[in-house]
């Protein structure tokens, strides 16, 4: 299956899991999609003082790549400093939590995969 990226599904979340402002999240296929365990593919965008609040996956993982920008992200209570590049593996009952710290837009590709 291919998809062009002008036909990827778009949808906002306001102060997505208790975060602050909106997070815009592309998708690059849908759970429906997907034969996997998979609920999320998709990129995420947060702007300057963005954030996704602090959340648990349980029965399940989240994976971020960071495409572009400056994040400061939690991982079960660790705080680090992320930049493109950069990788977030949390799962497990373990929580996390990601805000754009810098000064540009953050650019963050995610995948959730649930326990089979």
């Amino acid at each position: 299956m291919f998809r062009k990226a002008e036909d990827r599904k778009q949808e906002i979340r306001h102060e997505m899991r208790g975060g602050n402002g909106d997070v815009k999240l592309i998708h690059s296929f849908t759970e429906d999609e997907l034969s996997s365990p998979t609920r999320v593919c998709a990129t995420l965008v947060l702007e300057p003082g963005c954030s996704i609040g602090a959340h648990v996956h349980d029965q399940e993982e989240e994976i971020f790549y960071i495409i572009e920008g400056t994040a400061k992200a939690s991982d079960n209570g660790k705080e680090v400093i992320l930049n493109a590049g950069d990788s977030l593996l949390t799962g497990g009952g373990e929580s996390h939590c990601i805000e754009n710290i810098g000064d540009n837009t953050l650019k963050v590709f995610a995948v959730v995969i649930k326990f089979a």
